[in-house]
Order: C-alpha cells, then sequence, then structure tokens
C-alpha cells in the first residue's frame, strides 16, 4: 500500500470544508443549474415503480463502440447528483478532470434520495445504472466513487455489489456503521431500521468487514485525521487490511486535515485507480 503523510497541500477550487463558512456543509445543488450544460439528466423507472434520476457527462469525442471506463460519482448527504457538476468542490472537481483524461463516462446518480447513505433501494438504484449503462455503450471496467456520505456510500456499494465494479475511491469516507454516529436518523430511514433493531443491516454495510471483496480491486482513500464529521479510524483500519492481502491500496491519510481533501490528493487517487486497472486488465480491441 501507498500511504502519504504529509502537511495538506493548497486548493485549486473549494473543498467540502472550506465551504462551511459560507454555505452549510451538505448544501443541495438544485434544481440543475444552466451552467452544467456539460451533463444530461436522465430518468429512469426503478425496481419499485418510482422515477429515479441521474446526471451524465461524455467525453469529448465520445465513440459507443470504443471501450471505456464508468466511473460513478456519489454526492454528498443533503445534496443530490448535480452536487458532481456544481463546479463549487475540489473533489468532484478532480474526479471529473481525471475522468475527461481518460475518456471516461461519469454518472452521478441521486441514489434514492439526499441522505441515502447507501441503503438496499439506493443500491437497487446504482445496480440498475450500471447495468443500462453497459447496455447502451462497450464499458469495460466501472469504478465507484464519491465524497463524505458519497465516500462512505462508494465502499458501501463496492462490497455489496463486487460484481459490478472494478475500482473504488473514497474521499472522506466510514466504512464501519456499526460505530459510526452521525445522521442516524437518516442512516435509519434508508437502511430499514436503527443499528439496535438491525444490525446485521448495518453490519452487511459496512466495507470494513469484507476487505477480501476488494483484494483485486484497486482502490484508494483520502482521509483528515482530525474529521469530526466522517471520522477516518473505520477507513484508514480498511485501507490497512487491504495491505495486509496484497490488494491494490492507496492511502492519503492527513493527520491534520478535516472532513475535506485537496484537489491535488483526489486526483492522485484517482489517477492510481485509473492506472492500475489500465496496468492489470487487458485493453479489449476497438470496435470496428
Amino acid at each position: 500500500m501507498r500511504s502519504v503523510l504529509a502537511p495538506l497541500r493548497s486548493l485549486a477550487a473549494p473543498s467540502l470544508l472550506s465551504a462551511v463558512l459560507a454555505l452549510p456543509l451538505f448544501t443541495p445543488f438544485s434544481p440543475f443549474s444552466a451552467n452544467d450544460s456539460a451533463a444530461t439528466r436522465v430518468e429512469f423507472a426503478a425496481f419499485d415503480g418510482t422515477t429515479q434520476r441521474y446526471f451524465e457527462r461524455l467525453p469529448e469525442n465520445f465513440d459507443p463502440r470504443r471501450p471505456t471506463t464508468l466511473l460513478i460519482a456519489l454526492h454528498g448527504h443533503g445534496s443530490d447528483g448535480a452536487q458532481i457538476f456544481a463546479g463549487k468542490y475540489a473533489e468532484f472537481e478532480a474526479l471529473l478532470d481525471v475522468a475527461a483524461e481518460r475518456g471516461a463516462v461519469v454518472v452521478s446518480p441521486d441514489y434514492r434520495d439526499r441522505t441515502s447513505w447507501m441503503g438496499p433501494a439506493a443500491e437497487n438504484d446504482v445496480a440498475q445504472i450500471v447495468a443500462e449503462q453497459k447496455d447502451k455503450r462497450n464499458i469495460n471496467r466501472v469504478v465507484v466513487s464519491g465524497a463524505s456520505m458519497g465516500g462512505s456510500s462508494a465502499l458501501t456499494f463496492a462490497v455489496r455489489r463486487p460484481d459490478l465494479i472494478d475500482g473504488v475511491i473514497s474521499i472522506n469516507g466510514t466504512a464501519n456503521h456499526l460505530e459510526y454516529e452521525k445522521f442516524q436518523d437518516a442512516i435509519s430511514a434508508s437502511f430499514g431500521g436503527s443499528k439496535t433493531e438491525i444490525p446485521l443491516e448495518y453490519k452487511n454495510r459496512s466495507a470494513e468487514y469484507f476487505p477480501e471483496r476488494l483484494v483485486e480491486k484497486p482502490s484508494a482513500f483520502t482521509l483528515g485525521g482530525r474529521d469530526e464529521i466522517v471520522p477516518p479510524a473505520s477507513a484508514k483500519r480498511l485501507a490497512e487490511a487491504l495491505q495486509k492481502i496484497g490488494a491494490p491500496v492507496l492511502l492519503l491519510y492527513r493527520p491534520e486535515g478535516g472532513h475535506s481533501t485537496t484537489y491535488d490528493d483526489v486526483r492522485t487517487a484517482a489517477e492510481f485507480v485509473f492506472d492500475a486497472l489500465e496496468k492489470t486488465e487487458p485493453t479489449p480491441n476497438d470496435a470496428k
């Protein structure tokens, strides 16, 4: 495992934390802004008959016949899929820049709710989106990513549906819902009960208990040692467990950092996962 312990670098754009003084940390970004014209809103009929949505951005000069990566980017608590493209956070700008450079399709789902935390309905929605993307495009690998609630949910989805993903980028997320104490009303509503009522559900959605499901999947973690909103301990333990079993993993841990990650660190994390996939997975022949 590559592990980095170093001072925080300057931001290329506002971070999740730096927005706190001007806006609530988990500010919704709806309705979808006209400034986000590079992304398209897509609605779909979910498994339970409800209409759900995601936002999608295709790379420049996109050819649907050519093999490409699908990057799923998950929003933070209180927001929706438009947050990724709002141009307000360094974390998401870094993900979008790396995706553009690598020719990846970016999909940012609402994943059911502003306060989802990847409960069963959200998991089904994301799985359906992956299937639909593969049906209409030549998707040869899938990377799931996100920040804060999204970083936690990326880890949950990765261990719940390892058959659907090839890599994971978790930014300031938790890997253990049994020990996590924040936003319990929202998580209880999403998971179908409290951790005392359905502890097995909370364990099953806690990536820390299932490192073996990620052993062949490149993963990258960015964490701040002073993060009090989503404490880093469980995700750090997961990264260290992945190292011990020989998984390709990058841990960017900033002891003085809080609930944010710099543009440079997210870029490094995303490049690590994309590079690892390109090295380990044979490149398919271009579609004729």
